[in-house]
């Protein structure tokens, strides 16, 4: 990748400090004071840029939203209590009873059941088709989908998206077009490709240590001309865009995080920004570690999952689109749930946890853990079968990883 060095620069300097505290400073004061009537007043009015009240955001997350910013090459960030407070700060912000979102490829099972399962009793449909049901999508667009909603790379299907080709098609139909890219910051630049928001788990990959929850929003500037949101489905957001570069800060802050606060606290904002440091060293590793492991894992008979390998329906959309990789994820098929079971206890290097982008390699059943409350039809659509193993690549030798798996996946087809 051209940019790591880039990264490698632009991380450190903007989470620390060149005077004073050298390490980012923790703020967790609840409440902030005014100097004046004046200045409170200017404050709520936006007028001023100082913090209202940390249910609206702390010093600490706004070093933390600035830092994000300006890696994903956005005009501004929200950062939230957890990856899953980024969505729903999302489509509570910008939707209403009655709107429709066109869910796109396959999904964390979090995400699937908001979708199905939560959005629906606040009067928000979700519609569900695969990556490349273009007819279906376009359809759905022409019938007035108010937002499409992807993951950079299914969670736990491992299906690639086109995500420029669905970008041009939101832009043809006013839809808005968000994009989780949790498991591919640094390598996938969705803003870049024509997003209008990109969504985080910063407790994943970003934070990389699994000590602290946290989600982030970015979103895109306005467009002087051809803005999608000036359209007559998103008028209730019109007073907003007034605000000009900071419209959409307002939409998600004063929309949703106001009123739902989902807000970071500034200790984990801090643990963030101490994980971003290393944030392009370690999206290096694991992706050049990834196809390492998943090579060799082919070549010896496991019947391992992954875009880079030939086999994969999308292996060309990944040669072309994804050249330097597509995250830490790939998958094992067991072909039960025993198999998956004794393969997993078998190992000794796996952590068994339901988190993924850690510094150490994870590894999980799917069905019986967060795919367990679905039904069968639910869980074949997410590309889950009874003996799935999600495996996430850590910082470890990929060879001793690779080793490992083998090693259990023999003594249990033997």
């Amino acid at each position: 990748m051209k940019h790591y060095e880039y990264f490698n620069t632009l991380l450190p300097e903007l989470t620390g400090n060149r005077e004073g505290p050298v390490a980012s400073v923790i703020t967790p004061s609840a409440a902030f004071g005014y100097t004046s009537a004046q200045e409170a007043e200017a404050i709520f009015a936006g007028e001023a840029q100082k913090p209202v009240y940390a249910r609206m955001g702390n010093p600490t997350g706004g070093k933390l939203e600035n830092a994000i910013t300006r890696m994903e090459g956005g005009a501004g960030a929200v950062v939230t209590s957890s990856g899953m407070g980024a969505i729903a700060m999302v489509l509570t912000a910008f939707l209403r009873s009655g709107d429709k979102v066109l869910c796109v490829g396959g999904f964390f099972g979090g995400t699937y059941a908001m979708m199905r399962e939560t959005m629906p009793r606040f009067g928000i449909e979700a519609l569900f088709c695969d990556t490349d049901e273009y007819d279906y999508i376009e359809k759905s667009l022409e019938n007035g989908v108010k937002m499409v909603l992807i993951e950079s790379v299914g969670n736990p299907n491992l299906r690639l998206p086109d995500i420029r080709r669905l970008a041009l098609l939101c832009d043809r139909y006013k839809a808005l077009f968000v994009v989780d890219n949790t498991l591919t910051p640094l390598i996938v630049q969705p803003l870049k490709m024509g997003a209008d928001i990109v969504i985080y788990s910063t407790t994943k990959i970003i934070s990389g240590h699994s000590a602290a929850l946290g989600g982030a929003a970015v979103f895109r500037a306005l467009k002087s001309e051809e803005e999608k949101l000036t359209d007559s489905k998103f008028k209730d957001l019109h007073p907003f865009l007034k605000k000009g570069k900071g419209a959409l800060m307002m939409v998600l802050k004063k929309r949703s995080m106001r009123d739902f606060g989902m807000s970071a606290n500034a200790f984990s904002s801090f643990l963030t920004l101490l994980g971003l440091e290393t944030l392009a060293l370690r999206v290096k590793r694991v992706n050049e570690s990834v196809a390492k492991v998943v090579s060799i894992l082919y070549d010896q008979g496991v019947k391992v999952r992954h875009p880079s390998l030939k086999y994969h329906e999308h292996n060309l959309r990944y040669e072309a689109l994804f050249e330097d990789g597509c995250g830490p994820l790939f998958t094992v098929e067991c072909s039960d749930k025993e198999r998956a079971f004794a393969l997993l206890n078998e190992t000794k290097l796996v952590v068994q946890t339901a988190n993924i982008g850690d510094n150490r390699t994870l590894g999980l059943h799917m069905s019986s853990t967060i795919y367990r409350d679905f039904d069968e039809e639910s869980r074949k659509k997410m590309g889950v079968t009874p003996g799935l193993i999600r495996f996430s690549m850590g910082l470890q030798s990929p060879l001793a990883i690779a080793e490992d798996i083998i090693d259990a996946w023999k003594r249990v087809h033997s």
